[in-house]
This record gives C-alpha cells, sequence and structure tokens, in this order.
C-alpha cells in the first residue's frame, strides 16, 4: 500500500501548484474563489487531461472539441505562503494549507472555520490491487446530501454508496444500491457552522462512498471515496448555502438542458400495447382519444421497444414490426394531429442476429474485446449482443445515420434510451476513446451520456431549429446538460411511492433537475386503486410526469383503470397541466443556475434543523410545499411548516406561522399543498395540450407578505430561437412595505401569447381598498359575476381572502399598486 505521508517539493507552475510527496504527485488549482481543483497522481506522470464532462476548465482537454459548451477560464494564481510546517494558497473566500508531514490538505473559510481536512496519516492511498483512497474527517454535526440516484432518506451519513451503472428491475427504493445512475458527487452541510460544501471526484472509474459506514478507534471518525482506477481528481466546492454548491457543481458539470415544453405535460406509455399481437398503432392512437373523451390531457407517448420486434421475436432497434405499425410515418402524422409527440425507445445493444450487426461491425463502430481484434460481445435482452461505442466517431455517425432514417426524418424529434448501463462484464473490453483507446471500465458510465449527445446532434443536423426531448435511464455526471433522466423500473408498492421521492431529490441535488419515476410503478401486479391515486397526486409534481407499466398481472396501468377513481386522476393531472408555466420556468432557471424544481426542504430552510432529516416533504422551486399522502388509508398528514416564512394552505388559504408542525385530515382527493411568503406562482388554468392550445390568460397567485421576485419565462417551447434572443423573461418583483406594489419588467424579443393576466393576491388582515394600473385606478366589484364580465377591474374574495386583479396583457414594463389603507366609513 502506498500512501502520502511527507511533501517533499512544491512548484508553481502556470496557474497550478505542483506537489511532490513520498509516494505521489499533486497539482492544485484554485478555479475560481469558491472552487478548488485538487489531483492525484501515483505514476510517474499525471495522465493526459481528456473529459467528456467538465464544461469548465483551466487548461488545454482532448475533448475540447467534443462538449460543445464548455467555458474556458483563467484559474487564479496559486501562489503559496511557506508557514514552516505547512504552505498556505488563498482564494478571497477559501484557505488552502498544505501539512508537510504527516502530508494532508484542510480547507477552511476565510475566518478559519474548517470545511474539509484530510485524514492525517491515511489522507491519499493506493492499494496493491490499484484502488484509490481518499479519506476525510468526518464530525457528528455533518450531514451528506446527493450521491446521484441513491435508494433511501435523503441523507446519506453512515451509508455505504456503490457507483456503478445497473439494470436494477423491480429495486427496492429504499435499499437497493447501485442504481442506473453514476455520479460521484455530495454535498456536506455541517449544521453547527452551518455551511454546505460539496465534493465531485472526476473520476469515472467503478467506485465506492463510506460515509461513516466503517468506523476504527485508531482514527479520527472519517468517510472515505475508493475508486478502481484512474486519477484522485477531485474538485472542492464552497457554499456556504446549498444551493451555492449546486450551481458550482452545475458551473462544473453543466446545467439542464432546457427542453421541449411539452415534455412537461403527460406521457402516456405502457409496454402492453406494443406487445400486441397486431395493430399497436391503433391501440395508441386509440389512448390519445380516450385520454381526450375522459378529459384528461396528455401530450405524448413513450413507445416502447415491442415496436422492434422481429419475426423471431426478438428486439431489433431502429426496426419497425409491420403488423404492430404497418405505416409509420402515417401514425406519427396522426399522432401530431392529436396533439402528441412519439418518444421511440432505444436501445445501444445490437443482437448478433440483428440485420444491420454487419454493417457496424465491419465499420469498427462496437466496443472491442481486450485485444482490440473483434467486438465484444455479452448478455443483453434477447440474446448476445455487442454495443455500440460512443467514443468511436464511426459508431456515433452510423448510430445517427440510423436515428435519421428511422425516426428524425419521419418526423420524431424525442427519443427515449433506455437500457443504456452497458453492463459488458470483461473490464478490459476496450473503447476507441478518440483513437486513444481505453478499457470500458474507465468509461462505462460516460457512454450513456455521450448516447444521449449523439441523439441531440442528429437532431441538430436532421432538424436544425427544432428543440431535442431525450430521456435518458442511464448516465453519468453531466447528463442533465442532453437528457430528462427517470429512476428505471421501479418495483409497485407503497414502498416505492414513499423512497422514490428522496431518490429524485437527491437527483437534484447532484445537478440533474428535470427527472421523475414511472407513475403507478413499472414492475409488479397493477397498484390498487388508492395507490394509484396517490402515485398520479405526488407524480404531478415531477418534472418527468408518465405512467408506465409492465405489469406481472396481465392488466395494463392506464389513467381510466378504476372508473370510479378516474375523477380523482383526472384533477390530479388537470392541476399539473395549470402549473404548466411555473414549471417550464423552473426549468428556465435551472438552465441558467442548476437549481432543482423539486427541492429538499433542506435546500430552502438549511439553517431549521427540522428540514434536515426531511426525506418526504419537499418545495416545488421556491414558492410550493408538496406534502403528498403516502400511506394506506391516511385520514390525517402531519406537516412541518419550516420557520423563516408564513405558509398559507393551497386550498382553504388558511395561515399558519412558520416553526411548526400541523396536522391534516385528508381523504383520497386531498393534495397537501401550502404556498410560501414571498410566492409568485405562474398558472395556466384553461391548457388542455401544450402542444396546440395557447396560454392566453395567465394567472399569478402571489402572496405577498414578505419581498419576493420570480422570473416568468416564455418561448415558442419548440423551437432554438430562443438562443437568438427570442423568449420574454418578465421579473416579477413584489414590495410590501403596509400596501403592496407588484412590478413587472420585461426582457426579450418573444411576443408572448398572453392577453389577460388575473392575479389572486392572498390577503392577510384586511382586504385592499384601491388597485392601481400604472397610476390608473382599476374599478371594484362587489359581485364576481359582475367581475368575470368585464374586461378589467378587482373584486376581493372574503372567503378566501384573496384578491382578484383581472386586466390585458401588456408587452411594456408596469406596475400594480395595491393600497391597503382602512376606509372609514362612520366618519365624514
Amino acid at each position: 500500500m502506498r500512501v502520502s505521508s511527507k511533501l517533499l517539493q512544491a512548484v508553481e507552475g502556470h496557474h497550478y501548484l505542483d506537489l511532490v510527496t513520498d509516494e505521489a504527485k499533486y497539482r492544485i488549482y484554485l478555479m475560481n474563489d469558491y472552487v478548488i481543483r485538487i489531483r492525484c497522481t501515483f505514476d510517474e506522470q499525471f495522465a493526459e487531461e481528456a473529459s467528456y464532462t467538465l464544461t469548465m476548465t483551466a487548461w488545454d482537454d482532448k475533448m475540447d472539441g467534443m462538449v460543445e459548451d464548455r467555458k474556458r477560464v483563467e484559474a487564479l494564481p496559486a501562489r503559496y505562503e511557506d508557514l514552516g510546517t505547512r504552505l498556505l494558497l488563498r482564494t478571497n473566500q477559501l484557505r488552502l494549507m498544505i501539512h508537510r508531514e504527516p502530508f494532508a490538505i484542510e480547507i477552511t473559510d476565510a475566518e478559519g472555520r474548517v470545511l474539509h481536512e484530510d485524514l492525517k496519516e491515511r489522507p491519499y492511498v493506493k492499494d496493491k490491487h490499484g484502488r484509490l483512497y481518499h479519506y476525510s474527517n468526518l464530525t457528528d454535526e455533518d450531514h451528506y446530501y446527493g450521491f446521484g440516484e441513491k435508494s433511501g432518506h435523503l441523507n446519506k451519513k453512515k451509508r455505504r454508496l456503490r457507483m456503478h451503472n445497473v439494470d436494477t428491475i423491480g429495486y427496492d427504493s429504499e435499499h437497493t444500491d447501485p442504481l442506473y445512475k453514476h455520479i460521484p458527487f455530495y454535498i456536506k452541510f455541517n449544521g453547527k457552522t452551518q455551511a454546505a460544501t460539496g465534493l465531485f471526484y472526476h473520476n469515472s472509474h467503478e467506485s465506492t462512498f463510506d460515509m461513516g459506514c466503517e468506523r476504527s478507534g485508531y482514527w479520527n471518525k472519517y468517510s472515505y471515496f475508493c475508486a478502481d482506477g484512474g486519477e484522485l481528481d477531485l474538485f472542492f466546492m464552497y457554499g456556504p448555502q446549498i444551493k451555492d454548491v449546486v450551481r458550482h457543481y452545475t458551473d462544473l458539470t453543466g446545467k439542464t438542458i432546457l427542453p421541449a415544453q411539452y415534455s412537461l405535460g403527460y406521457m402516456g406509455s405502457t409496454m402492453y400495447y406494443t406487445e400486441l399481437d397486431r395493430d399497436s398503432d391503433q391501440a395508441i392512437l386509440n389512448f390519445l382519444d380516450r385520454c381526450k373523451a375522459e378529459g384528461i390531457p396528455c401530450d405524448g407517448f413513450f413507445m416502447s421497444s415491442g415496436y422492434t420486434t422481429g419475426e423471431d421475436g426478438k428486439r431489433y432497434v431502429f426496426n419497425w414490426n409491420n403488423q404492430r405499425f404497418p405505416h409509420p410515418q402515417s401514425f406519427i402524422e396522426q399522432m401530431r394531429s392529436k396533439g402528441a409527440a412519439l418518444a421511440p425507445n432505444i436501445k445501444p445493444g445490437m443482437l448478433l442476429t440483428h440485420p444491420l450487426y454487419k454493417q457496424f461491425d465491419e465499420a469498427g463502430a462496437y466496443i472491442k474485446d481486450d485485444k482490440g481484434d473483434k467486438s465484444q460481445t455479452d448478455r443483453y435482452w434477447g440474446g448476445q449482443a455487442s454495443f455500440v461505442d460512443f467514443t468511436n466517431p464511426k459508431g456515433r455517425q452510423l448510430w445517427k445515420d440510423q436515428l435519421k432514417a428511422s425516426f428524425i426524418n419521419l418526423g420524431v424529434t424525442s427519443i427515449w434510451n433506455d437500457n443504456n448501463e452497458y453492463e459488458i462484464n470483461n473490464p478490459d473490453a476496450l473503447c476507441e476513446f478518440e483513437g486513444g483507446k481505453k478499457e470500458i471500465s474507465a468509461l462505462r458510465p460516460i457512454l450513456p451520456n455521450l448516447m444521449a449527445q449523439a441523439a441531440k446532434e442528429a437532431i441538430a443536423e436532421a432538424a436544425p431549429n427544432t428543440r431535442p426531448y431525450i430521456v435518458n435511464r442511464a448516465g453519468f455526471a453531466g447528463i442533465q446538460r442532453y437528457a430528462q433522466t427517470w429512476a428505471g423500473d421501479n418495483n409497485t408498492s407503497w414502498h416505492s411511492l414513499k423512497f422514490n421521492i428522496p431518490v429524485i431529490l437527491g437527483m437534484g441535488l447532484s445537478g440533474v433537475a428535470n427527472q421523475g419515476c414511472d407513475i403507478g410503478g413499472f414492475f409488479g401486479p397493477a397498484p390498487e386503486p388508492e395507490l394509484f391515486v396517490r402515485w398520479v397526486q405526488n407524480g404531478i409534481f415531477q418534472p418527468r410526469f408518465s405512467i408506465h407499466s409492465c405489469n406481472t398481472d396481465n392488466t395494463v396501468t392506464e389513467p381510466w383503470m378504476y372508473p370510479s377513481y378516474t375523477p380523482y386522476i383526472r384533477g390530479a393531472i388537470q392541476l399539473r397541466y395549470r402549473l404548466i408555466p411555473y414549471f417550464y420556468s423552473l426549468l428556465y432557471e435551472a438552465s441558467v443556475l442548476g437549481s432543482p424544481v423539486m427541492r429538499p426542504m433542506v435546500y430552502e430552510f438549511q439553517h431549521d434543523p427540522a428540514t434536515w432529516e426531511e426525506s418526504f416533504d419537499f418545495m416545488l422551486g421556491r414558492s410550493i410545499l408538496v406534502a403528498n399522502v403516502l400511506e394506506k388509508g391516511a385520514e390525517t398528514r402531519t406537516v412541518y411548516l419550516p420557520e423563516g416564512s408564513e405558509w398559507v394552505d393551497w386550498h382553504t388559504r388558511e395561515r399558519y406561522a412558520g416553526g411548526q408542525t400541523i396536522q391534516l385530515k385528508v381523504s383520497l382527493d386531498s393534495i397537501p399543498m401550502f404556498i410560501r411568503g414571498g410566492a409568485v406562482i405562474p398558472l395556466a388554468p384553461y391548457l388542455q395540450n401544450i402542444h396546440n392550445d395557447r396560454i392566453e390568460e395567465l394567472h399569478l397567485l402571489i402572496e405577498p407578505s414578505e419581498k419576493a421576485s420570480f422570473v416568468l419565462y416564455e418561448d415558442d417551447g419548440v423551437t432554438n430561437n430562443y438562443k437568438n434572443g427570442d423568449y420574454l423573461k418578465t421579473t416579477i418583483n413584489v414590495e410590501t412595505d403596509g400596501n403592496t406594489v407588484i412590478s413587472f419588467k420585461k426582457d426579450g424579443a418573444y411576443a408572448s401569447t398572453v392577453k389577460r393576466i388575473v392575479i389572486d393576491l392572498v390577503c392577510n388582515q384586511i382586504a385592499p381598498v384601491r388597485v392601481m394600473l400604472q397610476g390608473r385606478k382599476l374599478p371594484m366589484f362587489l359581485d364576481p359575476a359582475e367581475w368575470k364580465a368585464k374586461e378589467e377591474g378587482w373584486y376581493y374574495d372574503l372567503e378566501l381572502k384573496t384578491a382578484k386583479i383581472k386586466y390585458d396583457n401588456s408587452q411594456a414594463d408596469y406596475e400594480i399598486a395595491v393600497n391597503f389603507d382602512i376606509k372609514d366609513l362612520i366618519s365624514i
């Protein structure tokens, strides 16, 4: 075993510092005031810089031409002070101390509070098997969040977590590990110092995190990261807020791609339809017609892989089964006419009997065996298969050619990448690696990212101004740049409903803002009626909302499967569609700042200790607290309302102070939601189809008890014109000092479809006395029916304690002033 124990030499390079110890070499970059890179190798030299992952670098990188949104920055000067027993590097926010002997790195904030400490005498280690370890001190006050797609409660302290993409059909969402994603990043939040930091290990070998599960009495409490190969290449990020750490991490690995707006609609799906003997196309079209007849909005369909079945009953990617889909282009056009996108299931493994196998094989487009002589084969769905090598330009090109010919040229620009975990059992099988040749063990989780990138590029080449919608099951750090993701083949159970929530929340903290899980459960018998209702009521808050199933009892999970419960399903999905403008604005925020859409309570309220262990209640954006009913037969729901804000019940408008636990009575139609003080929530009350409907009346739900700001984002939702300024960002500011002033500031060239604005202003104690629009007094009505008949004006809903203000939308900046002076009806 090799352990760095003594610093021998420090050499200042060009914007980095090189360190030589008795066993390893280190290179330190001060990326900016908040982010530090520490690179460690036990080899003679550092490996070539060659990252498919990083979007922010301060050095030349082999993949600079591959990563389209990469940003080159200039690192801060890495000049050190020699303090005798240690060296000191500074940024405006951080102090990095390098202890000479025993060698260790310690990072503090500018006031000297410790943020990170290597475990002295065992900081960086390489064992005789070639595994690399980084040990860090752990304290009782530390909480650990993130780690990508992981089962169990949100806080991963005292957990051992394996990073390894694998197909885990029917997994236990509390205990199964690993799952489909491999994201070696976590956030540490210290409750004593109130400081959040992050560590991203830029290493795609199979790895393990131990967050205090292991214990030895001879050492301080510790956590460690262990990778099977590569280098210890870690990025340290300082908050101090959790949201700051997420922003810094997504600066490094990329922001969430702004998706086509229709992706926020209900996407139907089931394996059942594409496994019919014939006329699967008609079954899907009938599904869309049934949705319309039932009053259930739907904007697309995820088409399972049964459409690819050949005459031998096996699945062949890019193949259309003519019995099930006799006229693919006509089918796609009919779907479009019904306001629905088609997202076909695509798999990267090609069976040896595939009609296209020889073409890919002769082109050298597959991952090769360990000698590099022939295509590697392994177990796959249907038999032995070879796997497309997306680190090979030939593999990417052939794949894109087939995507275009089979789908994009027919009008399909939604791609569903599935079964792309690359479970190749030979760790020495060779990838092309852009001509550099590298073992699959070093690149496996990156391949699904590159598969998504290839789909994005194919759509850009064949339909340049069409915004892509790509969905991935597997992925590595940075997958958010290309695709929406989902949590794979979950089990149908109350347990899955509950524990899929922290799985999604952890992904949001790991940079992947646009994700979800299969609603209703994928694997198992049909969900019982109550479970199905509760799952839909929960699923409407996930960015990816799809009811998808492979039921084991010969049934199919559909919105109307239990007719007497369909009104509950319809009501929940209609609520989802009301929230579309809010969701779209949150995804725009994610594309700029990296912010999650579904947010753990600790993300918004890290100074409230009661939120640190909360795994199931969450915030939708900043403004809505969701506390879904997750227990069978529940008649009450206990909800903690964090301190620091006032809270208003979404349904009754009852007001609560923060910092207390309340108990609500619930029934089957209950979706417990609370409006946060300072909320600005845009709603579309009449939206039924995102493809075909235009939002002409926009409602703004505003709670003005504290100063607030929100950016309402609009564009055409389907093209890339927004990249050239064809968008509209409306910054809505709310100022409250006795009276309330709501200002609207516009930026961008997009002509909004909104013709009328209706503000629902939640009032606290008293009703307004007057409302002014740009200095002009709006008429007040006592009769809501009379108000409804007029083009503009306002009235006060005494039951909901809400002032409803209506007026024509303006393309210019403007403000609404609401006056709450007491009107004296007695004195003259």
